[in-house]
């Protein structure tokens, strides 16, 4: 200790500030001997605990303890402390020396096999054992074993297990690793393939050296798991066999070389200590309470568990110990009876974290009243055989825990379950009457479909029938007289007025007979067909809206049809005009009611000239019929009356914008043909160019500018002009000989190029066989062709 007046210094008096560096200094002095007499007594306390053990070993004086722990240290090559870590973890007697003779029934001593000692770096060794004296949960453990294995052997993780009263792993302590990795590898089941579950079964280390070799044996801890490319997995002997198993995971590659095992050994010996100490895993809840509550359940036929809460830090219950089970109670994996007493609820029945029944035990914990679920499928193990049962639980507070409880629903439960579910979702309900007594039974669904009050009970067989509209009387009056006279099953509908309008039901019953045939009894079932009935009025009256809708189209593509034929006339054989032969086709779409709107002019001028026109108004129906005709005779007119062809398309567009559909539009192309030059001029709006074939070769000819009728109130059309050799062949057409569904238009025109071409010299191909070529059999619109041939002997 150091005086006052040594360290500090009145300010008022002399006017300096005190000096910090010596106040410094006396801080750390007195920290360290703190330090130093902490550690004292923690050794103090580890030395008194292990000549405990040895005095209840062998039945000596604490003296004679003292002497017995100094003889093995020095006999091991080991420090007094070393050696009392090594006696706690045993816990059990060393051989019997000169100065402590063993009683004759000491119990044999069990111990890990001991290392090399002059391969031990025994330095090392000290330091861990004077640190392990402020060890005081596995954390602590192993973070003082990574911070000292680190240096020494390049550890860069440590991971501590517990063997678990079901055979599984349980992580209780942990440095170096994540959260995320600890909580993915907090609970090991009891399977193949685990590591350290393997060094903990056998008791013998398990050295991965080989990260490739390892990983097709063992499932690898770490993401990924090459963060650690060798690691040790060191069983800890903490009494009659290895309870813990110590996981020394390193960033180096490579084996342990033999002096890091022997060291590695030596500290998992010196482990056992502590471990021990502290504990490896908790336990069931102590009392007698739960002893007493097994031994009651043991002779329980049915499964039910006690359950304690495992809360966290913050106090929130994040899963149950089971500290008692039924015999017939069984997990997720055949786990049963006492064999599940110490396993987490969750554990042993995964599926519950996700179902209603882990929110009912919480609020049964958090408070007195009992939960009770509603039916649930459930998978249970019966003679070894996974089966499925439906099931009902039941959760009761017992002081602080809880009493679970199963009721598995036997045929008959589940028969009347499944009759319940037929009669509410078919909306009926079976009825039966005594016919003897007058005294009939419904159930509850017939009540709600008759909307009757329960209190008022049954309507008599006989007074069925006046719970009808009128017009339903007789009828169901004479069945019901027929099936109580006569025993003759009845199936009736009949309607009834409720509150919610009117229902429409439907009664089938039958009747039971004595050993005379006299009917003593009625049963059957009553059905609400009113959402049925509502249905099929609806989907009448929609058939009868479908077929009015259809006889309209019908008659109005009828219609269309006649007008269509009286205005564009179709001729049976080719047409001659100006020397050149036309052949004309006109196919409707094979689709639909409707008619469509394309249509064909050829005839011969006054001057000895020929007209064609080609054609399609947009739309369908008896608009495009009109609009067809009102284009059709304009043009012709205006033509013969002396209108040039770029004249005419412009006027025509006029009129069409002016006409009753202001928004209808058409394509249209106008040839005129001198026969004296063989000149053809044209010109078109909008339409598909014209296609010439000459010595057996096929090209479009290039199309003049023109704009769609009725798109603009400013078009510009232009003509163009081509003169004809002898034996050409010139195509005419609308728009459906080349457009296909989710098709390109070129790649139409492309095919009609390919068929109208022929060999030099051959003849023209027939219209007939045009068509079929580039023609699908259901054409989804309307075609018109105008074929236009030069004769091969055809002069000026």
């Amino acid at each position: 200790m150091c005086h006052a007046q040594g360290v500090t210094s009145d300010p008022t008096q002399s006017g300096d500030m005190p000096d910090v560096t010596a106040l410094t200094r006396v801080v750390a002095r007195q920290r360290a001997e703190l330090d130093r007499l902490q550690d004292r007594a923690a050794t103090t306390a580890v030395l008194e605990r292990a000549k405990g053990v040895v005095m209840a070993q062998l039945g000596c004086s604490p003296d004679a303890a003292h002497e017995e722990l100094q003889r093995r240290a020095k006999t091991g090559q080991r420090t007094l402390l070393e050696e009392c870590w090594i006696s706690l973890g045993t816990l059990s007697a060393p051989p019997h020396g000169p100065e402590c003779p063993a009683p004759a029934d000491a119990p044999a001593r069990i111990t890990a096999p001991e290392p090399a000692h002059d391969e031990i770096d025994a330095a090392a060794l000290g330091r861990l054992s004077r640190a392990l004296v402020r060890v005081g949960t596995p954390h602590d453990l192993a973070r003082c074993l990574l911070d000292r294995l680190a240096p020494d052997v390049g550890a860069g993780a440590v991971m501590i297990f517990a063997r678990r009263p079901g055979g599984g792993l349980e992580l209780t302590g942990h440095a170096g690793i994540d959260k995320t990795l600890a909580d993915q590898w907090s609970r090991v089941p009891p399977v193949s393939g685990i590591a350290a579950l393997d060094a903990l079964v056998t008791g013998q280390p398990r050295w991965l050296e080989d990260i490739q070799e390892d990983g097709r044996r063992y499932q690898l801890i770490g993401d990924p798991p090459e963060r650690w490319p060798s690691r040790a997995w060191l069983p800890v002997v903490t009494g009659a066999s290895a309870e813990v198993v110590i996981g020394i995971l390193r960033h180096r590659e490579g084996a342990f070389a033999p002096p890091v095992r022997e060291h590695l050994l030596a500290v998992a010996q010196l482990c056992a200590g502590p471990l021990r100490s502290f504990g490896t895993r908790p336990g069931p809840s102590a009392g007698g309470a739960a002893d007493a509550l097994q031994t009651v359940l043991d002779r329980l036929p049915v499964a039910a568990v006690l359950l304690a809460p495992l809360r966290s830090a913050s106090g929130d219950v994040e899963d149950f110990r089971v500290d008692a089970a039924t015999s017939v109670t069984s997990d997720a994996v055949g786990r049963s009876g006492r064999e599940l007493v110490g396993l987490r609820f969750l554990e042993c029945w995964p599926e519950v974290a996700h179902d209603p029944l882990w929110e009912g035990c919480l609020q049964a914990l958090a408070g007195d009243r009992p939960y009770e679920s509603e039916p649930f499928a459930r998978q249970q193990m019966v003679s070894g055989v996974s089966e499925l049962a439906t099931c009902s639980a039941r959760v009761v507070r017992l002081g602080d825990g809880l009493v679970l409880s199963w009721v598995r629903h036997d045929p008959s439960d589940r028969q009347e379950q499944r009759l319940a579910d037929v009669q509410r979702l078919g909306n009926l309900g079976w009825v039966t009457w005594n016919l003897e007594t007058g005294e009939g039974t419904w159930s509850s669904q017939v009540f709600s479909i008759f909307e009757r009050d329960a209190a008022q009970g049954v309507v008599p067989l006989q007074g069925l029938p006046r719970m009808a509209s009128p017009e339903d009387v007789p009828t169901l009056a004479r069945a019901v007289g027929e099936l109580v006279r006569h025993g003759r099953p009845c199936d009736v509908p009949f309607r009834v007025l409720t509150r919610a309008g009117v229902r429409h039901l439907r009664v089938v019953a039958e009747a039971v007979s004595d050993a005379q045939g006299t009917p003593v009894e009625v049963h059957g079932f009553v059905q609400d067909l009113t959402a049925q009935r509502s249905a099929e009025l609806a989907l009448v009256a929609s058939e009868r809206a479908m077929l009015t809708q259809h006889g309209v189209l019908e008659a109005e593509r009828l219609v269309a049809a006649r007008l269509q034929d009286a205005l564009l006339p179709l001729p049976k054989q080719p047409v001659r005009l100006a020397g050149l032969r036309v052949d004309i086709a006109y196919l409707p779409a094979q689709s639909g009611l409707s008619v469509g709107g394309d249509w064909f002019s050829a005839i011969e001028l006054p001057d000895g000239d020929a007209l064609f026109v080609v054609g399609d108004v947009a739309g369908h129906g008896m608009g495009a019929v009109a609009s067809m005709a009102l284009l059709r005779f304009t043009a012709k007119g205006m033509v013969i009356t002396g209108s040039s062809l770029t004249g005419a398309l412009s006027r025509l567009n006029a009129l069409l914008l002016h006409s009753r559909d202001p928004h209808g539009s058409a394509t249209m192309v106008l040839a005129r043909y001198s026969p004296r030059e063989r000149r053809l001029e044209w010109a078109q709006a909008g339409h598909p160019p014209p296609l010439l074939v000459r010595a057996g070769e096929a090209r479009y000819l290039d199309r003049p500018f023109g704009i769609l009728l009725g798109a603009t109130d400013t078009p510009r059309y232009e003509a163009a002009e081509v003169v004809l050799e002898p034996g050409d062949q010139v195509l005419l057409y609308t728009d459906g000989l080349v457009e296909r569904p989710l098709e390109s238009v070129d790649r139409g025109l492309e095919r009609l190029a390919a068929a109208a071409a022929h060999r030099a010299g051959d003849a023209p191909a027939a219209l007939d066989r045009l068509l079929g070529a580039t023609l699908e059999p259901d054409g989804r619109d309307d075609v018109c062709v105008l074929d236009i041939q030069v004769p091969p002997d055809a002069e000026r």
